[in-house]
Order: C-alpha cells, then sequence, then structure tokens
C-alpha cells in the first residue's frame, strides 16, 4: 500500500510542473527577447537581455532579479546587443554580444564586466558560449557570419582564435561534454550543420547537414544522462517548417521531425522522449514521443533557449525568462508577440530591378536572401553592418524568370520573408 501511495504521490509531483513567467523581470517595450538565461545552480543564474543590452541576476531561481549592467551607463557606453551569458563559476563569467569586437567578462560574480582585448583575432560577435571544467572557455560565431571559435584554458585571461571557414559559413552554438569532446553548430554551404571535435577544437568533422541551403541548426542540447543522446534544433526558412534533429548513438545516426513553425531556436528535453522546443513565432511545443508530434502548450513566445537543470526543473529565455515548476504565483503576466521590422518590396510585382526597404530600429546586422517559392535559396543578395536606426534601402538587378519569390531577412532579432511577384 506504502509503494502504491508513493507512485501516485511521485506521478501527482510530475504532472503538476509547468511553465510559467518568473515575476519581477522588465519587458522590452518592443516585446524583443530575452536572447539567454544561464543558471550556474538551482537558484543562482543571469539572464541576458538582447536588444536592451541588459544583464539582471537572481539568486532566489528567478523570484527577485538584481540589473547588473546595461547599455548606456558609465560602466557600458554605447549601443550594444547581448546574444548570450554564462558562468565558469560563482564570480568569473562572460557575455557574447552581437555587437562588433564586443565580448565582456566580469570576475566578480558580474558587479563589474570588461571588454576582452587581449585575441589573437578579435571575433566580430560571439552567439555562442561553453563554460566546462575548472578553467577552460568556448565560444563561437557568428550568425551572420564568417565562422570562427574562441577557447580560453585559464577562465578567460588568454584566448585562442580558431579559424572555422572550413567547415561552416556561420557558428551559433557550442557544447562541450568536457575539455576536449565538444560540438558546434550552425551553417554550411548545404544546409545546417553539426561539427563534433576530440581534440579540444584543434581538428573537425561534420557529424550532420540538414541539406538544406539557408538553414541552421541554432542549439544544441546534450542528454545529461546520456551524452550519447544529441539533440538539435533546426531553423529554416518560409515555406519550409523547422526541425528536431536527434540522435540516440553520439552522432552516428540521425531522425529528421518537422515542428509546427518555421524559426524554431529553442530546444530542451527531459528524456530522450520528452522536451520542448520554440522560437520567435513559437509558443513552448511539447512532444512526449521524440518530435512526432507536437502540443503547444500555449505558454511563452519568442523563446530561444531552454536549459534543463533536472527532471523537476528547468529554465528558459524568449519575451521573459520561464520556469519549469509547480507554482511560481506570477499568473498576471500577459505575452505579446515581437514587433518585427517594416521591411517592403516596392514596386510589387518587380520588373528587372528589385528594391527593398527596411526601417531599422538600432544597430543591426543583416542577411538579406532571395529564396523560390518552394524555400528553396537562390543566392544571398547583401550581407550589412547596420550602424544606427534609420531606414535603408537596397537594390538589385533581378533576371528571374517570371514567379514567385521570397526576400528573407535575418537579423539581431529574427528572420522574416516578404513575398513578391515578377
Amino acid at each position: 500500500m506504502k509503494k502504491i501511495y508513493l507512485l501516485l504521490l511521485i506521478a501527482f509531483s510530475a504532472s503538476a510542473q509547468e511553465w510559467q513567467a518568473v515575476p519581477s523581470l522588465p519587458v522590452n517595450a518592443n516585446h524583443q527577447r530575452f536572447d539567454d538565461v544561464f543558471f550556474l545552480n538551482d537558484n543562482l543564474g543571469w539572464a541576458a537581455n538582447g536588444s536592451n543590452a541588459a544583464i539582471y541576476k537572481t539568486t532566489d531561481g528567478g523570484l527577485t532579479w538584481t540589473l547588473q549592467i546595461a547599455e548606456q551607463t558609465a560602466q557600458l557606453p554605447g549601443n550594444y546587443y547581448f546574444r548570450n551569458v554564462e558562468f565558469l563559476n560563482e564570480n568569473i563569467g562572460f557575455v557574447g554580444t552581437l555587437t562588433n569586437n564586443k565580448f565582456l567578462r566580469t570576475t566578480d560574480g558580474g558587479v563589474t564586466w570588461s571588454i576582452v582585448n587581449n585575441f589573437p583575432t578579435t571575433p566580430q560577435a560571439i552567439c555562442g558560449i561553453d563554460c566546462v571544467g575548472t578553467s577552460t572557455v568556448y565560444g563561437c560565431g557568428a550568425y551572420f557570419s564568417p565562422a570562427y571559435i574562441i577557447k580560453s584554458i585559464d577562465s578567460g585571461e588568454t584566448w585562442q582564435y580558431i579559424n572555422m571557414s572550413e567547415y561552416a559559413v556561420a557558428l551559433v552554438e557550442i557544447l562541450f561534454v568536457d575539455e576536449n569532446t565538444g560540438y558546434a553548430s550552425g551553417q554550411s554551404n548545404n544546409g545546417g550543420t553539426i561539427l563534433k571535435t576530440t581534440d579540444g577544437g584543434a581538428s573537425w568533422t561534420e557529424i550532420y547537414n540538414t541539406n538544406i541551403e539557408g538553414e541552421y541548426v541554432w542549439k544544441l542540447q546534450i542528454l545529461a544522462s546520456d551524452a550519447n543522446v544529441i539533440f538539435g534544433s533546426v531553423e529554416s526558412v518560409a515555406p519550409n517548417l523547422g526541425k528536431l534533429v536527434r540522435t540516440l548513438d553520439g552522432g552516428t545516426n540521425w531522425t529528421s521531425h518537422e515542428v509546427p513553425d518555421t524559426d524554431i531556436q529553442a530546444v530542451g528535453f527531459l528524456t530522450a522522449d520528452h522536451g520542448w522546443m520554440g522560437g520567435h513565432n513559437s509558443e513552448f511545443l511539447e512532444t512526449t514521443d521524440g518530435g512526432q508530434t507536437w502540443t503547444n502548450i500555449h505558454v511563452g513566445s519568442n523563446l530561444n533557449r531552454i536549459q534543463i537543470m533536472s527532471n523537476n526543473l528547468a529554465y528558459a529565455s524568449g519575451t521573459t525568462v520561464y520556469k519549469f515548476t509547480n507554482d511560481l504565483g506570477n499568473a498576471a503576466f500577459v505575452e505579446k508577440a515581437r514587433t518585427p521590422l517594416k521591411a517592403a518590396v516596392n514596386p510589387n510585382p518587380v520588373k528587372d530591378k528589385l528594391h527593398v526597404t527596411i526601417e531599422f530600429t538600432e544597430a543591426d546586422h543583416l542577411r538579406l536572401e532571395l529564396y523560390d517559392a518552394s524555400g528553396r535559396r537562390i543566392k544571398e543578395l547583401q550581407r550589412d553592418d547596420i550602424a544606427a536606426a534609420g531606414k535603408k534601402s537596397y537594390t538589385f538587378d533581378f533576371p528571374y524568370a517570371s514567379g514567385v519569390y521570397l526576400i528573407n531577412l535575418h537579423t539581431n532579432t529574427g528572420r522574416q520573408s516578404i513575398r513578391f511577384v515578377k
């Protein structure tokens, strides 16, 4: 009888777990995202607000937050975009930015930050960070290319710069099992790619490719209970759907399942079969059968990162920070969709010239790509570094057959497509 009661209690506790918005974090006025969240243990964590360029710290599992750093202050003057945050220990941490040549480090738990400026080759931007062991730190970039990895084996005092152009055109995520064995993901000329190293980044082997040009493998997760189980989120381009890719044998064999959204980025699994995904335009999407079917749980928005702490605790970043827990008592939080950039093709239909106008709300990066109506990538039209807010216009020759086309804008705050006709 006691055994039956215990099983019922465990089942009840598991069913009571749910995703909820944490209290006390401000939401961007333009509904853009917290790009990252990182917890060192169940209670101590940090959240990185992207376009507002702010770092918040919590010591009580997200119940309360303290603002540690924000742009336009004496400590950090300028216009920044914070992509990620990660800590090696309670004192030493790092913030990767999408701001040219800016990578931040703290040695006092985030009270003060300094710009790292001792790279042999300065990285343009850092999109992924992973701290492993007691003193090793990896970073990678950038989603808008080129592809490179940075590495430190002395807690960020000195750095290596590894040119990854042989393997990829863009890197977004880096994740290590130990100091030597790890994975990086992003985009190659052929599609979304996953790379593996067993010698601390000296050499790499591609272990997976989506083989659809324009796709990224955006985030990776290694299952804590089994390092052979690895998940990847695939961000695609309309009309193609995003995907979950999964291996159960360390990368020898992979399965791929479509997810009901295009811009899939976040991925986090409790077991080999039970987990969640999400992206710029989706709420938490849950699967209990390894990605074969999905359920929208109608919580969350603009998701980018899911960090699994245990079978009963997880955190995620999106419009705000979310926690997988029993009860936060925060029912008042209201989700709002992100605000895409104002962009237009004019005139539409086009003739021999394609004219695109984009209104940027802040400093940004732009990848402008042309696709046909089926989602097949035709070519990259433009890469541009946007110095400040304002309207920019682009004109391209358009020697293509009559038909329907898509122009895809990829910026710091998301991807969006414009449909037009020739």
